[in-house]
C-alpha cells in the first residue's frame, strides 16, 4: 500500500520530470493510460503527454519549481505549486501571434492533483489562471476600477 506521503513525493518527481523534460522519469512515473487535463491541453495517454511536453516552446527559460505537498487520502496526492521563470524566447500566445523576448521575470501559482494506480500516475488535473502571465508580461491590463 502506498502512502499519502509516497504518493505527494511520486507527484514531486513527475512535476519535476515535466519541467526537466525528463522522459524516463515521465515514462516512470505515469501509467501508459494517463488522463492529463490543464488550462492549455488535455490527453489521454504516455503517449500524447509526452508529446505534449516535447511541444512545449523554449519561451521561458530560469525554471525554479517550489511544491508544497497537500495531506489527501485515497488512492490521490496534491500539491500546490510555484514556478518561477524569465521570458527569454518567442511566446507563442495565439494562432500566428508570437511574442518575443521580454526578460521579464513571471511567477505562475497553481494546483495539481493527482490519481494514482498502484505507484504510478493515471490521472492529472492542473488548475492555474493563464491569464496572470500575459497579465505579468504586460500583454493584458486589469482595470481595477472596471
Amino acid at each position: 500500500m502506498t502512502t499519502n506521503a509516497k504518493r505527494a513525493e511520486i507527484l514531486v518527481r513527475a512535476l519535476n520530470a515535466g519541467v526537466e523534460r525528463d522522459r524516463g522519469a515521465i515514462v516512470g512515473t505515469y501509467t501508459d493510460d494517463v488522463r492529463a487535463w490543464t488550462p492549455a491541453s488535455s490527453t489521454t495517454s504516455l503517449t500524447e503527454l509526452m508529446a505534449e511536453f516535447d511541444r512545449r516552446d523554449d519561451a521561458f527559460s530560469g525554471i525554479e519549481l517550489e511544491v508544497a505537498p497537500l495531506d489527501v487520502g485515497g488512492e490521490y496526492a496534491c500539491v500546490e505549486w510555484s514556478v518561477s521563470m524569465t521570458h527569454t524566447g518567442r511566446f507563442a500566445v495565439a494562432e500566428g501571434m508570437l511574442v518575443e523576448p521580454t526578460g521579464v521575470r513571471v511567477t505562475l501559482n497553481g494546483v495539481t492533483v493527482a490519481e494514482f494506480r498502484g505507484e504510478r500516475i493515471c490521472s492529472l488535473r492542473q488548475y492555474w489562471d493563464e491569464f496572470s502571465v500575459f497579465e505579468q508580461l504586460g500583454l493584458l491590463h486589469v482595470d481595477g476600477d472596471a
